[in-house]
């Protein structure tokens, strides 16, 4: 019984279908089925599959998109179930996130929150047009391991460095880990900010926070 449901939950987050992922979430708790195992088991083999499918440019990102939103449903089904029993998802790591300030680009940013969601990372997005000593504040306050900064323009991306520089400043660049991404975001440009890593898309950013947080 619950290898059906497992395969149909995965299934809802290959086809970006958020109606049935939300009906299967609520069907697994009509049933009484342990929402860890639905969440690790179904949904979230459901966003590795169209994770792999994107990174061998089988899937596209519309479809990450629609798995993404579909995930992000599933979960928040589950999330009165899983407090009411107690039960905590295994957090891989507390993320800090925003478009750096003067640049309100979204969707990208948006994406890598949500996909780091659904893999597990606590994410607080601060949207768009965040000032760096709001991401810092923010960070302080969740005791963030990671911050992710994005930028699509090349006039906002030395809001990025600033940001670090910031951290150096203030002894944290130690414990907190920093990513940046954005269309004009390069390696060069990563080892010129000292930043620990970029990615170029949202399947990336979350192989990225795993690694910078010693996971595989």
């Amino acid at each position: 019984m619950n290898q059906d449901i497992l395969k149909r939950m995965a299934q809802s987050i290959i086809d970006g279908d958020s109606d049935a992922a939300v009906a299967l979430a609520k069907e697994s708790i009509d049933t009484n089925m342990d929402p860890l195992e639905a969440i690790s088991g179904g949904f979230v083999a459901g966003v590795n599959t169209v994770g792999d499918a994107f990174g061998r440019g089988e899937a596209f990102l519309p479809e990450l998109v629609m798995a993404g939103e579909a995930m992000k449903l599933a979960v928040a089904t589950l999330d009165p179930e899983l407090k009411k029993r107690g039960a905590q998802r295994q957090i891989l790591g507390r993320v800090v996130i925003a478009t750096v300030e003067g640049d309100i680009h979204e969707i990208g940013k948006s994406l890598v929150a949500t996909m780091l969601s659904a893999s597990g990372f606590e994410v607080h997005d601060l949207g768009v047009d965040a000032p760096g000593d709001k991401l810092i504040g923010k960070a302080l306050e969740v005791n963030a391991d990671l911050l992710a900064m994005s930028a699509l323009l090349t006039t906002t991306m030395v809001r990025q460095r600033e940001v670090i520089e910031e951290l150096e400043k203030e002894g944290l660049r130690q414990r907190i880990k920093v990513m940046v991404g954005g269309a004009p975001v390069t390696r060069d440009w990563v080892t010129t900010i000292r930043a620990d890593g970029y990615s170029e898309d949202a399947i990336g950013a979350v192989a990225l926070a795993k690694k910078l947080m010693g996971g595989a």
